[in-house]
């Protein structure tokens, strides 16, 4: 069952789902979810939040603030600690409804929220089970990894040309969240990036925009969310990495794991970063994300995994 939902975020109305199961009755454990770097919530979260409210779970989903549903200006910015500060809203929106128990939240991320629902279990102990899915973890290194090493310069210039044009009056400067130009300037230059936005915003999210502020570069490059990550013991974590991933990359987030304090797990899957919204990768994160949080949020935790 889905039912829309707008709830207040000190400004901005954030507007998303609430998925419930079929059966049984509340209070339910609710699973808070958002999506990554642009995208909005029918890019596949829906999908996410079936198989979870099929084990028992409500979700809790919402478009990220200037994004999609959502209200919030400028329009196409994302600033990262905006985002984290919107899980913290959605939680306590969340702990206000009856049908959710409110002692049994998890949060769930993939992607730029992956790095984000990282920083939201280490500062909020209202989270009682994380996840994150190929996450970002180093916003510079990661900027490092996909930028090439002689536009760096270029790119600081551009982000300071536009910060004084800010001042200046003029609105924000913008960028492609990605292109199939090999040598064109984009947020996510890779070729992945682009089949997966272009054709996921065609057939499933027409309202999804090719363009973001040129500040959210200036932002990402300054998120570190990997920092936060030995902080979330003793809430338990699972991380969802994609072997193959180069966007968030992968090195990065298996070091992050390593760093990580129990209780944690570790699920690997095949391919690169958005195999896992679709298809077998989908079956295997998906499922593995539904055992984690029907074990550390339903009463019997630990007791017997579901089936898949």
């Amino acid at each position: 069952m889905r039912q829309d939902i707008e709830f207040n975020a000190e400004g901005p109305m954030l507007r998303g789902w609430f998925f419930t199961p079929d059966t049984g009755s509340g209070p339910f454990p609710t699973i808070v979810m958002a999506h990554g770097f642009s995208a909005v919530k029918e890019m596949y979260l829906d999908s996410y939040a079936e198989v979870f409210a099929q084990a028992g779970l409500a979700a809790l989903v919402f478009d990220n603030r200037n994004f999609g549903a959502s209200e919030g200006e400028p329009r196409y910015e994302i600033d990262p600690w905006a985002q984290v500060r919107d899980y913290r809203h959605a939680i306590t929106y969340a702990r206000s409804r009856p049908d959710v128990d409110r002692e049994r939240i998890g949060v769930w991320g993939s992607s730029y929220s992956g790095g984000h629902v990282l920083v939201v279990g280490a500062i909020d102990r209202r989270v009682k089970c994380v996840v994150s899915q190929v996450p970002l973890v180093s916003g510079y290194r990661n900027i490092l990894r996909l930028v090439r090493a002689d536009m760096l310069a270029p790119t600081r210039a551009q982000l300071d040309q536009d910060r004084e044009s800010r001042m200046a009056g003029n609105p924000p400067g913008m960028i492609p969240v990605v292109t199939n130009d090999p040598y064109g300037l984009a947020a996510l230059p890779t070729a992945d990036s682009y089949e997966w936005f272009t054709k996921t915003g065609e057939t499933r999210a027409p309202a999804w925009r090719n363009e973001v502020t040129l500040r959210t570069v200036e932002m990402l490059m300054e998120y570190e969310p990997g920092t936060y990550i030995e902080r979330i013991s003793p809430t338990p974590l699972l991380m969802i990495i994609a072997a193959g991933d180069h966007l968030a990359v992968a090195d990065e987030a298996f070091a992050a794991y390593n760093q990580a304090r129990e209780p944690k797990k570790l699920v690997i899957l095949p391919g690169g970063h958005f195999e896992a919204y679709t298809g077998p990768g989908f079956e295997l994160a998906s499922g593995a994300a539904r055992d984690w949080f029907v074990q550390h949020l339903t009463a019997k935790a630990g007791k017997e995994a579901i089936p898949a």
